[in-house]
C-alpha cells in the first residue's frame, strides 16, 4: 500500500495510508490526512487514484505545493520516492516498508552465481586517504572538500533516513556511478535492509530495477571491515550456460563498511556499466572515508537518541512530581471545603456552609486552572486564528477572575484603547493568557489595598496589539525574571504550579508575539504581551509565507 511518511514539520513522524480507490485531501481541515502546520491550507491539495495511478494537485493553497522542490500548477503524476513541500511540512509518497521496491532491488548472488575480481582491498586502519595520484594536491584539495562537506550534512541532522539519503546523494554527485545503495543491520546476525536505493537513470522495470551483488563482497566487508574495488570476471565460460555477466551490466564496483571503530553498521556500495571505465584506487580510499564518517554520524544518532530518552525520563518523573505535588495541594483543599460543607449539612448550620463553599469553589478554580494549563503546555502547535474582539475576550477573564477580586478585596482597572480593531489570534489560548496574568496579579496584589491594572493598546504604524496587565504587589527581584517563565518554577510556595507563566510565554510565541516583565522588589510587577496584528489569509488559520524557490530542498522556515 502507499503512504504518506512526514519527513519535516509539526508531525514529523506520522503516517498516512492511502485506500486505493479514495481521493484524499492534504490540509488541517482533512480526517484522514490531518496537518497540524499552519502553514498548510485547511484546504491545500488533492490526491487522486486513476487505475492504480497517484495524481496530485494544489488547491489553490496559501503557501503552494512542490514536487521534488518544484511548483505545481495542474495535476501531476507521481512516482514512489517522490516528495512533497506543503507549507513548511514535507511529506515523502513511498510504499509500506513490507512492499517498498528496495527490499527487492538488491539481489545478493550466491558464491559462483556471479564472479568477480577483486582489484583492490583497503585496510580500515590505514593512515592516509590519499594513495599516489597524478596531482596528490588537487586530489587532497578534492578529498577535503568531500569530507567538508560530508562533516557538514553529517552534522545537520539527527534523523537516519535523512541523513542516508543525503549521503548517498553526495557519493552520487561525487563519484557518478550508476547504481548505488547503502545496507545496514541490526547487528553481525541479522539480515541486511537496503535503506536507500538509487539509479543514475530511473529503471523502467521492476527487473530492470533489481542490482545483482556479490555475496562474498558483501560479507567479505562486514566481517573483515575492509572496503574493495571489484571488477567482473567478463570472459568466465562457467556463464556460458547460466546468467550472463554482461546480462548483470557491472563493469566495475566499490563496496566500503558504514564503521564506527570496531561496529560495522553495514555498507556502501555503488557500481558502473560505462564499458571501459573502472573506479580507482583513490576512489576507493575516499568512499572508505566516507563510510567510516557515516558510521560515526550513525553512533552520534544512536547516542543522542538514547540521552534524549534519558532526558525524557528525567522530564516525566520531574513533571509528575510537580503535578502531584499541586494536585495534592489542591485535593488537601477540596478535602477541607468538602468537610465543613457536610458537616453544616449534618448541624443543618447554613452559615458554616457558607464558610466552607468558598474554599470548595476556590479549589475548583485551582484546579480548572491546571487541567487547562497542562493541556496547552503538552499540546503541540495548533493555533485556530480568527478575527477576535479583544476587548470582549478581557470582559470575559474579568468576569471570571472577579471571585478572587472580591475575596481579597483588591481592586481591578480597566483601561481599554477604543481604537482596538479586531485582531486575529487563537481565541481560547489568548483567552487563557489573559486568565493567567490576571489571576497571577490579583494573588500578588495585598488584600483590601491591592489593586489590578489591565491596559490596552493599538498600534497603526506597528500593527501591533498591547496587553499590560499591572499589580501593586511584592515585586519580583530581577534575579528572578527570567526563571519564572520556566515550566515547573514557582515563587508562590504551595501555592503556584509553575505552569502558568510558562504555559503564557508559549501561547504568546506561537502568535509571533512577546512578553517582556518589568519588576522590581517593593514597586509591583507589570506584564506587556505584544501580539502581531497583520496576519492575511485565505482561510482562517493559514499563515501565508513567501513562497521557496523551484528547485529548494531545504526546509526555509
Amino acid at each position: 500500500m502507499l503512504i504518506l511518511q512526514v519527513l519535516q514539520g509539526t508531525d514529523r513522524g506520522k503516517r498516512f495510508e492511502l485506500p486505493v480507490h479514495e481521493p484524499q485531501l492534504i490540509g488541517r481541515s482533512s480526517e484522514a490526512l490531518p496537518i497540524t502546520d499552519t502553514t498548510v491550507s485547511r484546504r491545500h491539495a488533492e490526491l487522486t487514484p486513476d487505475d492504480g495511478i497517484w495524481y496530485l494537485r494544489d488547491l489553490e493553497s496559501a503557501n503552494g505545493t512542490f514536487v521534488n522542490g518544484t511548483a505545481i500548477s495542474e495535476r501531476v503524476q507521481l512516482e514512489p520516492g517522490d516528495q512533497i513541500r506543503c507549507g513548511s511540512t514535507l511529506f515523502l509518497f513511498t510504499l509500506t516498508p513490507d512492499e517498498d521496491r528496495r527490499s527487492t532491488a538488491i539481489r545478493l548472488m550466491e558464491e559462483r552465481a556471479l564472479d568477480v575480481t577483486v582489484e583492490e582491498k583497503l585496510d580500515p586502519n590505514a593512515e592516509s586517504m590519499i594513495l599516489a595520484s597524478p596531482d596528490p594536491v588537487r586530489a587532497a584539495s578534492d578529498h577535503l572538500r568531500v569530507i567538508y562537506d560530508l562533516t557538514a550534512l553529517t552534522a545537520s541532522t539527527l534523523n537516519r533516513s535523512e541523513l542516508l539519503e543525503r549521503v548517498m546523494e553526495l557519493v552520487f554527485d561525487e563519484f557518478r556511478p550508476d547504481r548505488g545503495f547503502i545496507l545496514l543491520g541490526a547487528d553481525g546476525n541479522a539480515p541486511l535492509d537496503p535503506v536507500v536505493v538509487r539509479y543514475k537513470v530511473r529503471p523502467r522495470t521492476v527487473d530492470e530495477g533489481r542490482i545483482p551483488v556479490s555475496r562474498t563482497i558483501i560479507q567479505h566487508a562486514m566481517e573483515k571491515g575492509e572496503g574493495i574495488l571489484s571488477t567482473n570476471a567478463m570472459n568466465d565460460t562457467r556463464f556460458a550456460s547460466g546468467d550472463s555477466v554482461r546480462d548483470y551490466g557491472i563493469r566495475s564496483a566499490l563496496c566500503v563498511p558504514i564503521a564506527a571503530g570496531t561496529r560495522i553498521f553495514g555498507v556502501v556500495h555503488i557500481d558502473s556499466q560505462m564499458m571501459n571505465f573502472t573506479f580507482t584506487a583513490q576512489q576507493l580510499q575516499l568512499l572508505n572515508a566516507i563510510g567510516q564518517h557515516t558510521g560515526l554520524a550513525l553512533l552520534s544518532t544512536e547516542l543522542v537518541a538514547e540521552k534524549m530518552h534519558s532526558e525524557r525520563l528525567a522530564a516525566i518523573g520531574q513533571t509528575v512530581t510537580s503535578l502531584s505535588h499541586s494536585i495534592k495541594n489542591i485535593l488537601q483543599g477540596l478535602r477541607g471545603g468538602a468537610d465543613a460543607v457536610e458537616l453544616a449539612l449534618k448541624k443543618g448550620d447554613t452559615q458554616l456552609a457558607f464558610e466552607g463553599w468558598p474554599i470548595l469553589a476556590r479549589n475548583l478554580d485551582r484546579i480548572f486552572t491546571l487541567t487547562l494549563n497542562m493541556l496547552a503546555f503538552s499540546r503541540q502547535s495548533s493555533l485556530d486564528i480568527e478575527l477576535t474582539d479583544l476587548h470582549a475576550l478581557i470582559a470575559e477573564a474579568e468576569e471570571l477572575i472577579g471571585r478572587q477580586c472580591h475575596r481579597k478585596d483588591v481592586g481591578l482597572i480597566v483601561d481599554l484603547d477604543e481604537s482596538m480593531p479586531p485582531i486575529p489570534i487563537d481565541v481560547n489560548g489568548v483567552h487563557q493568557v489573559l486568565v493567567n496574568l490576571l489571576m497571577n496579579a490579583v494573588e500578588a496584589a495585598p488584600a483590601k489595598k491591592g489593586v489590578v491594572t489591565i491596559k490596552t493598546e493599538y498600534g497603526a504604524d506597528t500593527l501591533q496589539a498591547r496587553i499590560t496587565v499591572s499589580d501593586n504587589g511584592p515585586g519580583i527581584d530581577p534575579s528572578r525574571h527570567q526563571a519564572i517563565f520556566e515550566a515547573f518554577t514557582s515563587f508562590k510556595g504551595q501555592r503556584g504550579t509553575g505552569l502558568g507563566l510558562a504555559v503564557t510565554r508559549k501561547i504568546v510565541a506561537e502568535h509571533g508575539g512577546r512578553i517582556e516583565l518589568e519588576s522590581a522588589p517593593g514597586e509591583g510587577t507589570s506584564v506587556l504581551v505584544v501580539l502581531p496584528c497583520d496576519r492575511t489569509s485565505s482561510d482562517a488559520g493559514d499563515t501565508r509565507l513567501p513562497r521557496p524557490l523551484a528547485g529548494d530542498v531545504e526546509d526555509p522556515f
